[in-house]
């Protein structure tokens, strides 16, 4: 016979409690973990970035005026050729300086020294050429008496001729050191003013580095950055007008001298150089000034020319996206869709008749991705 245990069955009272408290607690169980569950991270939109082409209006003739900063007509950047320790500043800015005058002077007494040194080793020098001189006329004296040998008498020679270029190139090496004695004395090349003073007394200064700015020529000059849909209008004698924020309601005549083949660095505007035709004493270099250029053309209509992937078409009709720099961030813009009115695709461009403005930057690519009033950011060349 086999024997089995059999487990007693729970009272029903028990079982009844058992089925209500076990699903309460699997419920208050799943609200735990829930709660200690982290709430879901919002992502930072994405800001995608995009490409731009500042644009300007062309056609017919009009006047276009570009902002610049004045300068002198020549501009010197003053610099000893030694180096050694400032000794004395004799300038401030703005003093006026005659040609010759003593701007900086630095201690000499190392080169003073040195010019001794070279100046007792000629003297020395001096001394064995005569004696080595005085040697060679006596030996050749004996040889032409046949008292002497041949090679005796060319052992003299080579001893007198060395002792002979010895001297000159010790009298070389102390004309150097006196040489480098006027370096240590820095004086105006021109008749100016000075505009600025880079160093202080007692620095210590190497050759070639600039101490002060000299500021000369009677006719100042102007330097505008030039957008490069313009700079091939410009060409040098080309007459221009300027105006300088400092004299108001004067219109200056000047001329165009230098025309940049290269943008500036970090830009896509050409650097132009104008001249004005007369003297303005009232006129100091770093002034804001405005260069006013009269542009010709045979287009009698004005126009914009932009890359053809910067225009978009749908059922509203042709459009471009303008991105506006943000004021907090200038490297943010704010897009905004124009609608336009195009004309014919021509080597320069598309054809844009309005909706546009000067100055406008027009995005060039990726038109699919961009809506009205969406950020980007501006990226540059």
């Amino acid at each position: 016979m086999i024997d089995s245990k059999i487990t007693p069955a729970a009272p029903r009272g028990r079982r009844s409690f058992l089925r209500s408290v076990v699903p309460t607690a699997v419920v208050v169980f799943l609200l735990i973990v829930a709660g200690c569950e982290k709430p879901p991270v919002e992502e930072a939109p994405v800001i995608r970035p995009v490409r731009t082409v500042q644009v300007f209006s062309t056609g017919g003739s009009r006047v276009r005026t570009f902002a610049g900063t004045t300068r002198a007509g020549l501009e010197s950047q003053l610099s000893f050729k030694v180096s050694g320790t400032l000794h004395k500043v004799a300038v401030k800015v703005g003093d006026a300086v005659e040609a010759g005058a003593m701007i900086a002077r630095m201690d000499a007494t190392d080169y003073e020294v040195q010019a001794q040194s070279t100046a007792a080793q000629l003297a020395q020098a001096k001394a064995s050429a005569r004696s080595a001189n005085a040697d060679y006329e006596r030996i050749r004296g004996l040889y032409e008496n046949n008292n002497a040998s041949l090679s005796e008498l060319d052992r003299a020679r080579a001893n007198s001729e060395s002792a002979t270029a010895q001297v000159r190139a010790l009298a070389k090496q102390l004309e150097a050191a006196r040489l480098q004695i006027t370096y240590t004395q820095l004086k105006a090349p021109v008749d100016g003013k000075i505009s600025a003073v880079n160093v202080q007394e007692n620095e210590n200064v190497s050759a070639g580095q600039p101490i002060a700015v000299l500021s000369s020529g009677s006719q100042p000059e102007v330097e505008v950055s030039v957008p490069e849909v313009f700079i091939a209008q410009f060409h040098p004698g080309m007459s221009v007008k300027v105006t300088v924020a400092a004299l108001p309601g004067q219109e200056l005549d000047a001329t165009v001298t230098e025309v940049g083949v290269a943008p500036a660095a970090g830009s896509a505007t050409f650097p132009v150089t104008v001249r004005l035709t007369r003297r303005e004493d009232g006129i100091r270099p770093g002034m804001a000034a405005e260069v006013a250029a009269k542009f010709v053309s045979t287009d009698k209509r004005d126009r914009f020319l932009v890359p053809l992937s910067s225009v978009g078409e749908d059922d509203a009709g042709r459009y471009a996206y303008v991105a506006e720099a943000q004021k907090d961030d200038p490297n943010l813009a704010t897009i905004k869709r124009h609608q336009v009115e195009v004309g014919e695709l021509t080597q320069e461009g598309l054809e844009v008749f309005s909706g546009l403005e000067d100055g406008d930057l027009v995005v060039t690519a990726g038109l699919s991705h961009l809506t009205d009033g969406m950020t980007a950011k501006l990226q540059t060349r």
